[in-house]
């Protein structure tokens, strides 16, 4: 593969893509509290909302390890913008059971498992578009930086949800979910970026061709799984996110059924949670923004799971009349994650060969999609057996154990 030439106008055109991405994420960040409170106040099951929670990760965890290779055959370019088009059209479906006034959970699954197919060929594509255009010195920074962006997209998302939901309702969320996803893609038609396209072949038509192709596509998705391994300290890093990602989603999911539950809350209070943790995330992420962080990449990732795990743990224990006490551990709850996100990401940027970061990117976040619906099925037995309040409790211990081990690991401390 060709690498691009430097330029200096690399700031510019980036900064136009992260614009239009943070649009995106906000419109979506809107839409995806309006189907959770949809689901939640109409069926008021656990069992629901890990239901539709499995149906956005599938797509990842199914072909999230050959979305890597795709984007390392593809323009990066063309093939973001191809993926927000068909975000935006598969979202645009679900106006029509919106207007009637029966949008079903099931329609609501179904939607969002064709929507992540898209998103499962955009993240690893806007993942591996950084480290093409900025130099290296700048992408533990960057890493920082599009956290903070995120983080605020989503922070701003969810106060915004809070307001439109009852005033104008779902299928006004739709259409701002489909505007921001077609604003992203003209942002980086318009953007100047110049992706490189590798050497193919032109497509064979006979059968043993098509054989030879598919072969070749699993070879390439195998070198990216043999690159990983050939960093010890990454390759340990993958297996830890494997289990952090088992016991984190059924956080996620859960979230607004801790708030309606254990604590008789509103939409409102439902949406102060969630705009909580953005404030943390945002918060880290502008500390990582503007220094870089912990200089030991290893160290924050561990300390951030330890941070979660307490802070979960934490809030499975606090009483019913508490919801101030537990909106003070959401925050702390997002405070660890750009911790441990961003650092994880610079270490594979730093340390993977630019000619396999897609596909790498791609087997890493399929692994840990992977572990979504593991932790969705688990969380699903667990918290109508025993509780929402007791399953946080179980999974926060979980968690700070989980960071001990990580921090016991020689190669993962040595990669710091």
């Amino acid at each position: 593969m060709t690498q691009p030439n430097p330029r200096a106008s690399w700031k510019r055109s980036l900064a136009i893509v992260w614009i239009g991405e943070f649009f995106s994420v906000l419109t979506s960040s809107i839409l995806q509290m309006g189907l959770i409170w949809h689901v939640t106040l109409t069926t008021g099951s656990a069992s629901a909302l890990s239901f539709v929670s499995l149906a956005a990760f599938l797509p990842m965890a199914l072909l999230g390890a050959f979305a890597g290779t795709i984007v390392d055959r593809t323009s990066i370019k063309r093939l973001m913008i191809g993926a927000d088009l068909f975000i935006a059209a598969v979202s645009l479906t679900l106006v029509f059971g919106s207007l009637r006034g029966d949008l079903s959970v099931t329609a609501v699954a179904a939607v969002l498992f064709v929507r992540a197919l898209g998103s499962t060929l955009h993240t690893p594509a806007f993942n591996a578009l950084t480290p093409l255009m900025a130099p290296p010195e700048a992408l533990g920074k960057l890493a920082g930086m599009l956290q903070f962006m995120q983080s605020g997209s989503y922070i701003i998302g969810n106060a915004i949800a809070a307001v439109i939901y009852p005033a104008f309702g779902l299928t006004f969320m739709i259409a701002l979910d489909v505007a921001g996803a077609v604003l992203a893609s003209i942002a980086v038609a318009v953007s100047g970026i110049k992706t490189p396209v590798p050497e193919r072949h032109a497509l064979e038509e006979n059968v043993e061709a098509s054989r030879r192709a598919v072969r070749a596509f699993l070879s390439e998705t195998a070198d990216g799984f043999r690159e990983l391994k050939r960093h010890r300290g990454l390759f340990a890093m993958l297996w830890i996110g494997f289990v952090f990602s088992v016991l984190f989603s059924p956080i996620s999911a859960l979230f607004p059924l801790m708030v309606f539950d254990h604590f008789g809350g509103t939409t409102t209070q439902s949406a102060i949670a969630e705009i909580a943790f953005s404030v943390g995330m945002i918060a880290a992420s502008g500390w990582i923004g503007v220094t870089g962080g912990l200089r030991n990449h290893a160290l924050s990732c561990a300390l951030a799971i330890a941070l979660f795990g307490a802070a979960t743990l934490a809030s499975g224990l606090v009483p019913p009349s508490a919801l101030v006490v537990f909106l003070g551990l959401t925050f702390a709850m997002g405070l660890s994650s750009p911790l441990y996100s961003a650092p994880q990401m610079a270490l594979m940027q730093e340390r993977i060969d630019p000619e396999c970061m897609g596909r790498v990117f791609g087997l890493y976040g399929a692994v840990c999609s992977w572990a979504m619906p593991v932790g969705l099925v688990a969380s699903t037995l667990f918290a109508d057996a025993i509780g929402v309040s007791a399953c946080f409790v179980l999974i926060g211990a979980a968690m700070v154990i989980l960071a001990g081990i990580t921090w016991t690991i020689p190669s993962i401390r040595k990669i710091g």
